[in-house]
């Protein structure tokens, strides 16, 4: 009898823990392959930097990032009803403010970008910008680390402009974007 207790009880828990709450990551990998959409993945090798010339920040700022997902969406004349379903999926996953934080919106309505993140302001592990253009479509892009901050991401920025970038890994957009 106790056994059958304990088994319930290690059966509930395990049903409660399957948590089938949509994520990003869900939905990137559910629709990567899907017509309209694209699907990249960027290593932090894009970069082409030579590291000896990093400063001390801007080489803690570089071992944050890992790399980076970008699923974008083309609208077009046959899929403007798949696009304002999509639009909305991912708008209600990045409402979820137990997961997502958000840093920063700009724009309103049908075009607009939004900056969030995964974590805590020290600790962040993914910040995720989204951007919507009513007459082109919309893409997320997951900036995926460990324990990347905003200041991190400040100096990120000042580390691309000083990169070389490998333009071969951005192949697949520019044949999405045209």
């Amino acid at each position: 009898m106790r056994a059958i207790f304990y088994l319930a009880i290690a059966m509930s828990l395990l049903l409660v823990s399957c948590n089938s709450e949509p994520t990003l990551q869900k939905y990137f990998v559910e629709n990567q392959e899907r017509p309209g959409f694209l699907a990249v993945d960027i290593s932090s090798s894009i970069l082409n930097l030579d590291k000896t010339k990093l400063t001390l920040e801007q080489s803690k700022a570089l071992s944050s990032f890992n790399k980076m997902n970008i699923l974008a969406f083309k609208l077009d004349a046959k899929n403007k009803g798949q696009f304002d379903i999509e639009r909305k999926k991912v708008s209600a996953i990045l409402k979820d403010t137990l997961n997502y934080q958000q840093l920063m919106k700009f724009g309103s309505g049908k075009d607009c970008a939004s900056i969030s993140y995964i974590g805590d302001e020290n600790h962040i592990d993914e910040f995720i910008l989204y951007g919507i253009k009513s007459d082109n479509g919309f893409a997320v892009v997951r900036i995926l680390g460990k324990d990347m901050n905003p200041a991190d991401a400040m100096t990120f920025m000042s580390i691309l402009k000083e990169s070389n970038i490998d333009m071969k890994q951005l192949d697949a957009l520019k044949g999405f974007i045209k």
